[in-house]
């Protein structure tokens, strides 16, 4: 499942493309064909994203797309092709497309049903309206292990399995300490550390959370398989300490960490 950063990604490259343009928005596959007909036409006046949920604003009127574990985008120079029978929503401006296929939500809602999204989501790092210290009354009201906290998205938005194994790592604490545990300066420097490394990734495109000193080159474009420290490194030795890396299953994802960088 796409993390906050792609989403936060794809909102400004729709921005960019289709800001203050009459779209023409059809649905070939048919499912969201009464919503298309709904904002078809209209100005795309404003886009906004809330960890994985994108919103398309149609004056009073917003399409709602979260992609789940499915759903891609294309986003190309116009003229578009014939679509494909899988494309949920596409959408034509003057110089581009966009195709919607496979996600797990694609609706049209108003500004009010909006604002009951958006507070039932978490800070978000990349939002100028974040309340880390909200955030951290949420944590501290948590038994449950902080690597599973981390994962709830009325905690905080836009975190998904890769930054929440990442950025602990990163911090030295044990995915599996309770939340309620957690102290308040450790959480800030979570917070710094997700803010950072969130915004690198809308810049880049991908998930990078190493430093130079720790990959097999320290200069250039970085590796994929220098990129991460821990995530999806069963066995591997530690770029820090040199112990293997561990995983187990926690809140339903596979999460990895460190067992001397990060002890229990």
């Amino acid at each position: 499942m796409p993390e906050g950063h792609t989403i936060h990604r794809l909102a400004r490259r729709v921005r960019d493309s289709f800001r203050g343009e009459h779209l023409d928005v059809t649905s070939p596959q048919g499912r969201f064909a009464s919503g298309a007909a709904l904002v078809d036409g209209r100005v795309l006046r404003r886009v906004d994203a809330h960890g994985k949920h994108l919103f398309l604003g149609f004056d009073e009127l917003w399409v709602h797309v979260h992609l789940g574990l499915f759903g891609t985008v294309t986003l190309a120079a116009a003229p578009a092709p014939d679509p494909r029978p899988t494309v949920r929503m596409r959408m034509v401006g003057g110089s581009r497309y966009l195709d919607l296929r496979g996600p797990t939500i694609c609706e049209v809602v108003t500004a009010a049903h909006k604002a009951t999204i958006h507070a039932r989501l978490g800070s978000d790092p990349l939002r100028a309206d974040a309340r880390p210290d909200d955030a951290y009354g949420r944590i501290r009201r948590r038994g449950a292990p902080i690597g599973a906290v981390l994962l709830d998205q009325s905690v905080v938005a836009g975190v998904g399995n890769v930054y929440r194994s990442e950025v602990l790592h990163r911090a030295g604490v044990s995915p599996f300490l309770p939340g309620r545990l957690l102290a308040e300066p450790v959480w800030a420097g979570i917070w710094e550390d997700l803010t950072a490394l969130l915004r690198a990734g809308v810049r880049s495109g991908r998930i990078v959370t190493t430093a130079p000193e720790h990959r097999s080159r320290r200069s250039g474009r970085v590796r994929r398989d220098d990129a991460l420290y821990v995530y999806g490194r069963t066995g591997e030795a530690c770029r820090r300490c040199g112990a293997r890396v561990r995983a187990d299953d926690l809140a339903a994802r596979r999460v990895y960490w460190c067992p001397t960088c990060q002890p229990e």
